[in-house]
């Protein structure tokens, strides 16, 4: 299963490859990094800061993507959340792209881009907080019976 996920977020991860590789020449430094699945290039020179993942790849604008960060709901002044780590909040942008493949972004921007409101934001930091519940969208019960009268 996970080599299909791989293959289906392929268009993704050549774009991150592209980027990737442009941003060698201005001084970023790749990193494979096999618990987040992922290409991480760190240093990459573009960007307000913090990390954008595309497939397998993740550009990271500091030097150590096991850092503390924020939430968004934080961020935006919504909650008192502690910080999560920046890697844990990026691998849960892998697993996504993996079921999603070439339909994450449009979803995404579908969802509302890169903001509080975003539920794929709100999974992912959900994620890094807990280690569960990287999927946007509640999961089925499965297994349940059907209690009818």
């Amino acid at each position: 299963m996970l080599a299909l996920g791989l293959l289906w977020a392929l268009p993704n991860t050549l774009v991150g490859l592209l980027l990737g590789l442009v941003g060698l020449v201005f001084g970023a430094r790749p990193l494979l990094r096999a618990r987040d699945l992922a290409l991480v290039f760190h240093h990459w020179p573009w960007g307000p800061g913090g990390a954008i993942t595309l497939g397998n790849v993740i550009l990271h604008t500091g030097h150590d993507l096991d850092s503390a960060c924020a939430t968004y709901a934080h961020a935006a002044g919504l909650s008192r959340d502690p910080p999560i780590r920046l890697c844990d909040h990026e691998r849960a942008h892998v697993y996504q792209y993996l079921v999603l493949g070439p339909l994450f972004l449009p979803v995404y921007l579908l969802a509302g881009g890169v903001s509080v409101r975003n539920r794929f934001e709100r999974a992912a930091d959900r994620y890094a907080a807990t280690g569960r519940g990287w999927w946007p969208w509640p999961m089925p019960a499965l297994g349940r019976e059907s209690r009818g009268g």
